[in-house]
């Protein structure tokens, strides 16, 4: 079928279900089930100050990125060696594959490790494989971006880099990630740079809590290529026509933005506004353990929720791929799959 061809609503589930997408805003200790949570603390000794499966999640009610960092940090406490690191990034790599996602760029936060004495090697390496594995046996492709914590100082984020440049093929990027308000991007700017002359890709978070100034910062000084979430760009008429004009992708979260009261409902959501400006939106499912659903939950949702059709699917799919960092003979396979979909879709 043609894109701009109506789908009838009944059948809308249905394609954004089976369309190929890419995924490239997902922290991959964010998709830490409960279930997984607990047997690793069994294999591994760590007690954890839940009781049950059924316990910690009902702990999942946020407020705020704050409330649920608490958790997030707790639930990876239970990654200490390498074998837990690939047991983890296989079990996402499995379910984005049921999503029919084709490639998937993680996050991770190794600061996060190091601070419990795991080694760098220790979490790169248990990445690393399950990637290398998924791509022979799903037929999914994924790759490492490296992200710093904000709420720690850039000196610790120089050292981290330090430390991960060892390993700098088996990453694609570096990312800024974990609590925004407080902790504008220019705080990172020399590491940025540094990265930058390294010749690793640039992402940040900006604009989720965050003002529309933090994705300005993100731009200018960090120099990123894209934008993760970027929702409040909507409240500057001029940095939404610079997002527009200079193509600079956001990654939204739209399941991830309810779960932490960023909009009141997903019939609030400003994806539609975001898209009907011309900017290279993509969505995403940030933390899936943690806020309810994966990469086809949040399609299905949010579609239904703002009344998206299937023009509005088949441009959120070709941003994915398009705003990925992988080649571009590798992204035009993609997007010919993509097309292929659309054309034969009944």
């Amino acid at each position: 079928m043609n894109p701009l061809k109506p789908v009838a609503a009944e059948r809308l589930p249905d394609l954004l279900r089976r369309m190929p997408k890419a995924e490239l805003h997902i922290h991959i200790e964010g998709s830490l089930e409960p279930e997984l949570i607990f047997a690793l603390a069994q294999r591994n000794g760590v007690a954890l100050p839940y009781a049950s499966v059924e316990e910690l999640r009902s702990a999942y009610a946020f407020t705020n990125l704050q409330s649920f960092l608490d958790i997030y940090y707790a639930g990876a406490s239970v990654l200490l060696k390498e074998q837990d690191f690939y047991d983890m990034t296989r079990a996402y790599l499995l379910r984005a594959a049921q999503d029919k996602v084709l490639h998937a760029e993680l996050f991770f936060d190794p600061q996060t490790h190091m601070a419990r004495g795991v080694g760098m090697e220790t979490v790169i390496n248990g990445l690393h494989r399950a990637c290398v594995d998924a791509k022979v046996e799903l037929g999914i492709s994924a790759s490492l971006i490296l992200c710093f914590l904000r709420h720690l100082s850039e000196e610790e984020a120089f050292e981290t880099l330090e430390k991960a440049l060892p390993f700098r093929d088996k990453l694609i990027g570096v990312g800024l990630d974990s609590g925004e308000l407080g902790n504008p991007p220019e705080k990172f700017a020399r590491v940025f740079a540094r990265c930058r002359a390294l010749g690793f890709h640039r992402v940040a978070h900006a604009g989720e809590e965050g003002p529309p100034a933090y994705v300005w910062t993100a731009l200018d000084v960090l120099k990123v290529e894209r934008v993760d979430h970027g929702v409040q760009a909507s409240q500057d008429a001029a940095l939404m026509q610079r997002l527009a004009a200079d193509r600079i992708p956001l990654t939204v979260c739209p399941l991830s933005n309810l779960k932490l009261c960023v909009f009141p409902n997903l019939a609030h959501h400003n994806l539609r506004q975001l898209l009907d400006a011309g900017l290279v939106a993509t969505i995403n499912s940030d933390d899936p353990a943690y806020f309810g659903g994966y990469m086809n939950d949040n399609f299905t949702q949010t579609f239904a929720a703002l009344t998206l059709n299937a023009r509005h699917a088949y441009t959120l799919a070709r941003n994915s791929f398009e705003a990925s960092f992988i080649e571009a003979s590798a992204r035009q396979l993609y997007v010919d799959r993509l097309n292929e979909f659309f054309e034969t879709f009944q």
